[in-house]
């Protein structure tokens, strides 16, 4: 399970908080890792390389939606990019792209067999410490909802 998300621009901290609150918590179950990915894509791309049944990312996802509006979402792995990938450490989408680039070039199957997002909507981007009221009242929403889909996919 990771967390996305630059902390220095507000609501982007958001996954990022609530992988610190799960660490916190703890009492996850057996066999899940917390990853405080942050920014750094590029790493979680490499990890994921040694290969996991299930991703579970937890990140602000813009949807049109009121701003601390929760979301759970699975990533289509066999979607291909309209455009050509950017590389962006915070975008898991650009991630998982590099990701089928590693996997391939490296002569690895399909490294992760599913993703999985919980999202919020965020209500400000822009560089700033914090999240806002309405994305800091998300993050325990989120950490349950965390909690019940680790709970469903690991019976």
């Amino acid at each position: 399970m990771a967390g996305v998300g630059d902390v220095f621009h507000g609501d982007d901290g958001f996954g990022v908080e609530v992988v610190r609150r799960l660490r916190d918590e703890g009492g996850l179950p057996a066999g899940v890792e917390l990853a405080d990915t942050g920014g750094r894509g590029i790493h979680l791309a490499y990890r994921l390389l040694e290969g996991y049944d299930v991703l579970l990312l937890v990140d602000a996802i813009r949807r049109g939606e009121p701003p601390g509006t929760l979301c759970t979402l699975e990533h289509d792995l066999d979607a291909r990019p309209e455009t050509t990938p950017h590389l962006d450490g915070r975008d898991p989408a650009a991630v998982l792209d590099l990701l089928d680039g590693l996997a391939g070039s490296m002569g690895v199957a399909r490294p992760v067999g599913r993703v999985l997002v919980i999202g919020c909507e965020p209500a400000q981007l822009a560089e700033r410490l914090g999240l806002s009221h309405r994305v800091e009242a998300a993050v325990q929403p989120a950490v349950h909802a965390v909690r019940e889909l680790l709970a469903d996919l690991t019976t």
